[in-house]
């Protein structure tokens, strides 16, 4: 089964790809990575021409160039600079970065490694080949099609019926049904409901004329453990303040839980209270974490509705709303949210995820809120992580 081109443009990616790359670009170009793919689900088999399909597709990807209209609406985007344009002017996904193999038992492994300016910007790409070409060469895709749009019928009509009225963006990209569905999806959220306030997807806000969404992910703080002179316990600190240099409070939603939002607050202190306008929550209990921002806030005496509480970890529509009830009378409140929004159909989702192991030949990790979901190929690594955190909370916190 031969299948049509899934990534046909370099802006069909997340915009925090860029807004990363752009501050990697001005001041780590020094910095090599080594990402892995990871499918959390058990019991997925890829089969050999699912590989095949997958390589095939990944050649395609790397003929591809930014034209000169998508280039034109990144500079239009007003934090991203010419500089770094004119850099995607000269670049290309080059395929001798990634090496992808099929394990007897059927299993998956996708390797990147590059230069860190280049090798991030293949994840969500990756993402979109793998989980198009797995639903569409496992299931009838018609089938899953029809069952998505039922699903999304019923969200439209609880929008317009009250019983959905939070404010969110598309984070779908990763593990869409397919680049055809998410198109439908995202056009028909944002003219069928007054809700949806964007998509972190870039070539789908130019198409539709949308506010493109997204900040920084995990890997741009856990880039910092592979550069020796920063502390390992310190690097939120180094993070933020790179990017506030880059950005100068434009592009101001901090994500906290790299390597613990307890830690992350320490780092958090007036002078970046201020520089950012507000926070992204991706692990642990969303009210707790909430309930411990907006406390934060009021230490600094800042008025927490003044503030963003951004929640993206794993949303349905009943729990944003659930959330959103909780929080909207005491601060500003938003959602992300991704596999509900373009992989909700009759057949359970993949959770797959490409993420940064290694910086400069040196183990990475993130820890988050939720142990479970720490990846780290070097487990005494991880512990000498975990101990460094530990040591930081426990000198600094009673201060």
């Amino acid at each position: 089964m031969k299948l049509a081109p899934i990534v046909v443009s370099l802006l069909d990616t997340d915009l925090y790809k860029f807004n990363m790359d752009q501050v990697i670009f001005h001041k780590h170009t020094d910095l090599c990575g080594e990402y892995y793919f990871k499918c959390r689900n058990e019991g997925v088999v890829f089969s050999e021409e699912m590989v095949q399909e997958i390589n095939e597709q990944i050649d395609h990807l790397c003929t591809l160039r930014f034209t000169k209209e998508e280039l034109n609406y990144l500079r239009s985007i007003r934090f991203i600079k010419n500089d770094y344009v004119e850099f995607l002017r000269l670049w290309r996904p080059i395929r001798e970065y990634v090496t992808v193999t099929r394990h007897e038992d059927g299993t998956l492994d996708i390797v990147v490694k590059g230069p860190l300016f280049s090798a991030m910007q293949f994840e969500i790409y990756l993402l979109e080949i793998v989980n198009e070409t797995y639903f569409r060469m496992t299931y009838d895709y018609e089938t899953l099609k029809r069952s998505a749009k039922e699903r999304l019928n019923k969200k439209i009509q609880d929008f317009a019926s009250g019983r959905y009225t939070f404010p969110f963006a598309e984070f779908g990209c990763r593990r869409r049904l397919s680049r055809e569905w998410e198109d439908t999806v995202v056009h028909r959220l944002t003219t069928e409901t007054d809700r949806c306030v964007g998509t972190s997807n870039v070539y789908l806000a130019m198409k539709y004329h949308l506010t493109p969404i997204g900040t920084y992910a995990h890997e741009f703080v856990q880039m910092y453990q592979g550069i020796d002179s920063i502390p390992l316990a310190y690097t939120n600190h180094y993070a933020m303040h790179d990017w506030y240099d880059e950005y100068q409070g434009d592009n101001g939603t901090a994500l906290t839980d790299t390597i613990t939002t307890d830690l992350f607050l320490l780092d958090f202190n007036r002078s970046m209270v201020n520089n950012y306008s507000g926070v992204r929550h991706d692990s642990g209990d969303p009210y707790a974490w909430g309930e411990k921002m907006i406390a934060h806030y009021q230490q600094y005496g800042v008025d927490p509705k003044s503030k963003l509480l951004l929640f993206s970890d794993s949303l349905d529509f009943d729990k944003a709303q659930r959330l959103y009830e909780h929080f909207k009378d005491r601060t500003k409140v938003s959602f992300g949210i991704g596999t509900f929004c373009t992989n909700d159909t009759e057949v359970p989702a993949l959770n797959i995820v490409i993420k940064l192991q290694y910086v400069n030949g040196r183990p990475v990790a993130k820890l988050s809120d939720t142990p479970g979901k720490a990846m780290c190929r070097d487990t005494e690594y991880l512990d000498y992580l975990k101990r460094s955190v530990a040591f930081r909370l426990q000198r600094e916190s009673h201060r």
